[in-house]
Order: C-alpha cells, then structure tokens, then sequence
C-alpha cells in the first residue's frame, strides 16, 4: 500500500465552505430577520415547532463525529460489537415513550432539572445541573477536535488552527439565532451527515471488491467475533457491559439531557413527542449500524497493510479520514462532501448543547436571584453571553484531546458515568414513589465519589499500559514500504491492577446508575415520612403502586 499524500482540491472546499456559510445564514435570519424573540421562542421555538424538523435536529445532534469516526476506528481495531447498541435503542425508545416522557412532557419551563427540584427539591436540581455541565465541558471539546483531526487530514492544516474556527462559527449561529436557529441548522446538516455516511459506504464497497470479500476478510480478521457471552467484567467489549451499559447511558442521552428534553417540549403534545422519540431512535439505529459496516469495510481495504503500523497517518481517529482520501481523494468533491457531514455532525451537537447549557446555567443558578423585569428585558442577552462563555471554554479545552487517547472509548468512560447519574436520579424520582430527597442526595453523591475514582483510575492505568486492551491483529505483509512492526506488550495476570480498575467502559454507567438507585432507596426507607406526592411526577407504571391518600394536586399542570 503507498502513502496517501492526496488533498482537497478547490471544488471540496467550496463544497465544505458552503455548508458553514448556510449555517451562519440560517443564525443570522432568525437572529435579525424573523420577529423578534421572546425568551420562550428563543429557547423552546414557542412550543410550536413541527415534528419532522426537531426529529432531524435530535438524530444530527445525536450523531456526532464520535458515530461517523470514532465507531469505524473503533471496530477497526476492536471488532463489530458496537453493533449491540442498536438492540438496547429499541428498549431505550419503548422506555422513553411509554414511562418517561408522560411526565417530562408536563414541564413548564425549559430546563429538564425542573423536575428534580419538584420531586426531592432545589439540591437535587443544582446537583444534576453541576453534572450536566461538567459533561458538556468533557464532551464538547471531544465533538469538536473530532472533524478538526478529518479536516487536518484532508487538507494538511494544522488540526489546532481548525478548532477554533469550528467553534467560533458554531457559538455565532447559535448566540445569535436561538433555539430556531439550532434546529433548522441541525436538520440541514442531517443531509450532510447522511450524505457523508452514504459516500464512504458506497465507495468503501466499490474500492474492496465486493460484500464477499469484505464478508470474507472480517471473519478471518475476527472482526464480525460478536457473541461473546463470557462473564468476565474486564472483557472490553463483551454481549452483557454493551447491553446494559449502553442501554442506560443512551437512556439518558435520550431521555433526561436538556438538549433532548428541550426539543421535546418544543413540539408541545405527549404524542407529537413521542413521534420525535421514533425517529430519534430509528435514526440512530440506522446511522450507527452503518457505522459499524463502515468499520468493517475500511478493516477489509486495509486487510493487508495496516496504515497506523505504516506510519501513514499517527492518530487512531484518522483512519477513515485517511480511507475517504485514499478511495475517493481523486474524484472532485467528494472529499468534500464527507469532511462537510462531519462537521455537520459536530457543528449540531455543540450547538444543542450550548443551547441546552445556557438554558440550564440560567434557569438554575441565575434566574432566581434577578427581578422579573431584568428577566423579560435581559433574559436574551444573558442566554447569549453564557453560550458566548461556554464556547470559548470548550475551544480551549480542545488543546488537551492530544493526551486522550482513543476518543470514543474516552467519550464512553467519562460521559457514560455521568450518564448513568443522570438516569439514575431521574429514575429514582419517576419509578419509584417511595424515594425521598435524602435518599436521592446520598444516593447520588455516594455513587458520584465512587464512579469518579474508578472511572479516573481505569484512565490512567490505560495510559500507563498495564490494563489489556483486547485489540484485534493486523497485518502488514501487504506494505509497500518497510514496517518496523510492535510487538504487543505481554501483561502478565499479576502485574494488573484491582479488578475494580479494570471494568469494561460499559460498566461505568452501570455502576453509578445502580448505586444511586440502591442506596437511595435505602435511605429513603430509613428516612421515610408521611409525605404526599404529586401525581403528575409519576410515571403511570408506578402509579398503581400509591394509595389515593398519599396523592395531592399537581404542581405540573
């Protein structure tokens, strides 16, 4: 195999071009075009936005470049068992529609933490806004390298001269147009994205030869190895942390994120959200299953020179860039148009995610403390400066994603413990009437320190190497070029920390969401009073379980 030394050529950065200007077009109608906003219409669309176009918004957001990139270089080097994330959607949409969203939907305001201070109180609520934004300041910076580390390859420039460029059109379209803008802009860029997805799958069949060889080769290569059943936890990416690590950590990114909750509520009816959740789900499935296939077709391309031990490109996350610009670098613009969808990947989760953090930020720790007039006159204004804030927060951030790693498996580690927090306290509140305020504060503080130790430690004896990390053979009999191959470092059983600091990623999420769950219904047994509920913070499931009695009037409708 020869060095791909191919770059853009003029057509794919008019291409690429294009799609950031109609992004800045769109901020910049609904910022001094349309009427002018209220507060509601800036962060909710007035509760009058049609299905079809927040459905494409959740799906874009969803699908950032941690799917289009990180998923194929995951299954690269690991194999297909991403794939199992598709059966735990299905789950996630039932849960979503049929338990969750009855009482989410009933929200006034747009901060989904609302609920938390409603059910157990203000503590609750500032606790999981806390959680909130420190997951969108460890993620966000993620989002954003991810299309620099595509276009540096593409184009040879240096990927810290493209993130802030990435991030300062994002936070403009986004202060400047609110939530109107987001969602139109995320639905263009869903067409970018699927573009981008359907380029490099149909080239990607084409350049291999054939589904038959492409078959052929994962098998030998071990990539299509699924079913692994085994009951070890430090198995990186068995049937069992997959299914239950990535249910609950989807569960939350479906259900309880702002960014999520937001757009829910911006359609109005329980029916029409359910509708959004449908095509939320079935969008993801669609686009993460092509991803894995993607996957598996660069595995086969590169069956017998593997392009990391050639020295052709030095980061993990660069192989599909690096494959795009190998089978399609000479066709004018279609490198462009795969560049372009990943940006539109990113470019719509930032942007649902500042929107969500400002929403967040000002409802829960500004709001209360400002007069009502200051609120209807500056609300605007001061929604826009904290996404202005954040913004140029997570650019800076982005200088560290040098020092992380495999960036999906960072995302899944640090994010998925977060997750399951989330889901955990949103749970304890929905399904279980018996939970009390003290027991979901100790439950999720203890399950915080807890998660936070194993999830930092797992970290670090990955980086130090002494953690196995369950990688796939390659080959590079097929290299053109000599290749000074590494042989893979042998760990010996007792050289290996605690079992503990060896979990599966998956396990992440599974071990917050558990412990905040337990021992918040431990304490609230303990600590258990006479206490009313109101009706509508309920799911209807759990309903059945409460006397008449101990139910009083809503505060929700």
């Amino acid at each position: 195999m020869d060095d791909v030394k191919i770059f853009f050529s003029l057509i794919d950065y008019i291409l690429f071009a294009a799609m950031l200007l109609c992004s800045v077009l769109i901020g910049l109608y609904f910022g001094f075009c349309g009427k002018k906003q209220t507060p509601e219409e800036y962060l909710l669309g007035g509760k009058s936005m049609k299905v079809f176009p927040v459905g494409l918004s959740l799906i874009a957001t969803h699908v950032s470049g941690l799917t289009l990139l990180g998923v194929p270089s995951d299954v690269y080097f690991y194999g297909a068992n991403y794939v199992w994330i598709c059966v735990t959607l299905v789950l996630i949409c039932i849960l979503t529609c049929y338990v969750y969203l009855p009482v989410l939907i009933k929200l006034k305001v747009p901060s989904v933490f609302e609920y938390l201070k409603l059910r157990f109180g203000k503590h609750s609520r500032m606790f999981a806004s806390f959680l909130f934004m420190l997951q969108v300041f460890v993620y966000i910076p993620i989002v954003a390298f991810i299309p620099a580390i595509a276009l540096a390859q593409a184009s040879g420039i240096y990927v810290h001269y493209i993130t802030p460029v990435i991030g300062l059109i994002c936070v403009f379209y986004t202060t400047i147009g609110g939530f109107k803008a987001v969602v139109w802009t995320d639905a263009l860029q869903f067409i970018g994205i699927v573009g981008s997805v359907a380029v490099v799958f149909c080239l990607g069949i084409i350049s291999v030869g054939g589904f038959d060889i492409i078959w052929q080769r994962a098998l030998e290569g071990q990539r299509l190895d699924i079913f692994d059943y085994t009951l070890d936890p430090t198995v990186r990416d068995g049937i069992w942390p997959i299914l239950m690590g990535g249910t609950i950590h989807w569960l939350a990114n479906v259900c309880f994120l702002p960014g999520s909750v937001q757009k829910y509520l911006s359609v109005s009816k329980l029916c029409n959200a359910r509708k959004v959740a449908y095509m939320l789900c079935g969008g993801l499935i669609v686009l993460k299953a092509f991803s894995v296939i993607t996957g598996i077709i660069v595995y086969a391309k590169y069956y017998y020179c593997d392009p990391i031990s050639s020295g052709a490109v030095t980061r993990r996350d660069q192989i599909l860039p690096y494959f795009v610009m190998d089978v399609a670098g000479n066709i004018p613009g279609l490198p462009g148009v795969f560049i372009a969808g990943i940006f539109s990947a990113a470019l719509s989760t930032m942007s649902s995610s500042y929107n969500a953090l400002a929403v967040t930020i000002y409802g829960d720790f500004i709001s209360s403390y400002i007069s009502t007039e200051v609120s209807q006159r500056w609300s605007k204004v001061i929604l826009q400066v904290i996404v202005a804030i954040c913004g140029t927060i997570c650019i800076v951030l982005t200088l560290l994603m040098d020092y992380m790693g495999t960036l999906l498996a960072f995302a899944n580690a640090s994010i998925g413990a977060i997750n399951g927090l989330l889901a955990g306290m949103f749970t304890l509140g929905i399904i279980f009437p018996r939970a009390n305020t003290k027991g979901v504060i100790w439950g999720s503080a203890i399950s915080f320190l807890c998660t936070l130790s194993v999830s930092v430690l797992n970290q670090w004896y990955k980086i130090q190497g002494t953690v196995e990390t369950f990688e796939k053979p390659v080959s590079v009999k097929g290299c053109s070029v000599f290749v000074n191959a590494t042989i893979p470092k042998l760990i010996l059983k007792e050289d290996q920390p605690f079992v503990l600091y060896r979990l599966s990623i998956w396990y992440n999420p599974v071990i917050s969401f558990t412990l905040v769950v337990i021992i918040g219904l431990i304490v609230s047994q303990i600590t258990k009073k006479d206490e009313k509920l109101d009706d509508d913070l309920i799911a209807p499931i759990s309903k059945m379980f409460i006397k008449p009695q101990e139910i009083e009037l809503s505060a929700m409708s």
